[in-house]
């Protein structure tokens, strides 16, 4: 069956609150996991970025903006007692070497790369040498590097796989280039998966499903309107509700390939083949 994650990532807007809901949602749709994203903010962004301006609602700075969307370890507990609770896994993609040995301490079942972080070797390494089974998300990347980072994940015996992904939040469909996952599959014999950054629409994680995708990874937001940038290319609800429904019934619709004869078809047969004899 795909596992199916729920990528929170920064659209609870440091809101627990959010952050909860959007944890149900997911749990109430049938997925299989959320995901979050870690930063140790001055470690991750130069201080010049950090001082210039952008006004958001927590101030006037990209600091004030990136702290903003930060959960504390604090936080975090209150979520992995939550996630607990409703019993659905959840773990997250780090964007540096602390915020991954930090996270460590909830022993999370799966660890994610972001396609950011592929050409990070450190932290790469890192991630490897804990052997939770990893997602590796390979926009924005060449051949070689993603040849790099699988090299990495395959000498510390870490299980990881792959997912098919663009980096631009939206993602024009016209780009998808979903064969892409089977060139993956092929050239690294891997499972493939497709993370999604598209507006709106599922069609293109259910097409992915249809190409051989084991996984699928989508943001959701509450509402697309909210503020941030990563919420015009996520799912609100329903949408999520339906694209989980749609691929859950992919397995029933595709089947397992054997010709067989159905007895649901026995009745027919036996009236229409009659006419030979």
């Amino acid at each position: 069956m795909t596992f199916i994650t729920a990528e929170i990532g920064i659209n609870h807007n440091g809101d627990l609150k959010i952050a909860k809901k959007l944890i149900k949602i997911a749990k109430d749709t049938g997925c299989d996991a959320v995901k979050f994203q870690k930063r140790t903010v001055e470690k991750v962004y130069s201080k010049d970025m950090l001082d210039s301006p952008r006004d958001s609602p927590w101030g006037t700075t990209q600091r004030d903006q990136k702290n903003g969307l930060e959960f504390t370890l604090k936080q975090y507990e209150l979520i992995d007692k939550y996630c607990k609770k409703l019993k659905i896994p959840w773990f997250a993609s780090c964007w540096d070497i602390q915020s991954q040995i930090e996270l460590s301490k909830f022993n999370t079942k799966y660890n994610k790369i972001a396609s950011a972080m592929l050409t990070h070797e450190k932290l790469l390494r890192t991630v490897a040498e804990e052997k939770k089974y990893t997602f590796i998300s390979t926009g924005m990347s060449t051949l070689s590097e993603i040849s790099k980072a699988v090299s990495i994940f395959k000498k510390y015996k870490c299980n990881f796989e792959l997912m098919h992904s663009h980096s631009a939040y939206p993602m024009p469909a016209e780009e998808a280039n979903l064969k892409v996952i089977n060139t993956l599959q092929k050239k690294f014999n891997c499972k493939v998966g497709y993370s999604g950054h598209e507006t709106g629409s599922y069609l293109l994680c259910v097409t992915a499903v249809l190409l051989g995708a084991s996984s699928i990874e989508r943001h959701i937001t509450l509402d697309r309107s909210m503020y941030g940038s990563d919420q015009a290319a996520s799912l609100e609800p329903k949408g999520l509700e339906r694209m989980v429904r749609d691929i859950r019934s992919l397995s029933h619709i595709l089947g397992d390939g054997k010709k067989i004869i159905w007895d649901s078809e026995l009745p027919a047969k036996k009236k229409l083949r009659e006419i030979f004899v």
